[in-house]
């Protein structure tokens, strides 16, 4: 696997590369069992999350028609996110998120807080890359660009195509590795093979397919455009093969709601609050767990329910994928 030159893993965790502990961060932008370890003895040896999101800012340049942010909060101070990175030690990988978080003038100054402590992805339309980029090279695991396919599909769910392909050719000239996401309506799986084309064009580490969730902006979406599980596992089967006939090299990766993906995410909010995400009866899907203001993710990691749906989800038993480098499974 290749070295990506990021920052050491904590704890029991190691990088691509690397062969000391039972997991590894790949190429294709993931986590991965490593030496024949299994997900019970991760699952047994971890002390805090593999990954936490952690929202910066509430604020953004775009209204994607699917996006579940739409309750407002102040941007956290960089005193309260130092405090949250001191009280996330343990984590593998922190999701410096938002809203869009190149909106922060001082986005630089959070990454060079936290780059020295964890992998670093970085979820953005990349409007912002100009500013941002030449402070987050040699800083951050991978770029992760939202990207709805060609043009018109991008214009229509999600904002300007032209701006976000401009930010993009700004990460790729600073050497900044690049991985792809796309929410996934049914009027837009037509497009899903040209997103994929997309990503193995820019050498992304992987495509992240998402089916969305019924909150926010999403909750004005037509019924019809929610597939079902088994719509999603058939058209990840095609472009598995698509992949496969076309060698096309990103890492796939597809989440179904189900109760074995259910509360596998940890999202801390900018006033510090981490909620497990998506919690199917909870209310917004949120269900509080506690504050990294006020205590370490040690602390609410030993009190969060879905430990095992949040491994599974991260070391890929419980999704669809395909490896980086190659469309077979």
């Amino acid at each position: 696997m290749t070295d990506l030159g990021m920052p050491t893993m904590p704890a029991a965790l190691s990088m691509s590369g690397q062969s000391s502990g039972p997991v590894v961060f790949t190429g294709g932008h993931h986590f991965q069992l490593a030496g024949g370890a299994s997900l019970d003895e991760v699952l047994g040896g971890l002390t805090a999350p593999l990954s936490v999101i952690l929202q910066v800012t509430k604020r953004c340049d775009f209204d994607c028609n699917f996006c579940s942010e739409i309750l407002q909060r102040p941007d956290p101070t960089l005193d309260q996110l130092d405090t949250m990175r001191a009280n996330l030690a343990g984590v593998g990988r922190v999701f410096l998120s938002g809203g869009e978080p190149l909106m922060r003038r001082d986005f630089g100054d959070i990454v060079d807080m936290y780059s020295p402590d964890f992998i670093l992805g970085i979820p953005t339309n990349a409007t912002r890359a100009l500013q941002h980029a030449p402070r987050m090279v040699g800083k951050v695991g991978y770029v992760n660009v939202g990207l709805e396919g060609p043009r018109a599909i991008t214009a229509r769910v999600r904002g300007d195509y032209d701006k976000v392909m401009a930010g993009i050719r700004v990460f790729q000239e600073h050497g900044l590795p690049l991985s792809l996401s796309c929410v996934v309506l049914r009027s837009d799986l037509h497009g899903l093979p040209f997103t994929y084309q997309i990503a193995d064009t820019i050498d992304a580490g992987k495509l992240k397919l998402i089916m969305p969730l019924r909150k926010g902006n999403a909750l004005d979406l037509a019924e019809h455009e929610f597939i079902s599980n088994a719509e999603a596992e058939a058209k990840f089967a095609e472009l598995r093969s698509m992949a496969a006939t076309y060698a096309w090299r990103p890492a796939l990766r597809l989440t179904a709601w189900t109760p074995e993906t259910e509360g596998h995410m940890i999202c801390i909010e900018p006033h510090g609050v981490a909620n497990a995400w998506p919690v199917y009866d909870a209310p917004d899907l949120f269900e509080p767990l506690g504050n990294v203001l006020e205590e370490s993710i040690s602390e609410i990691w030993a009190r969060y329910r879905f430990q095992r749906n949040h491994v599974a989800k991260y070391l890929g038993s419980s999704i669809y994928t395909t490896p980086h480098g190659g469309g077979h499974a």
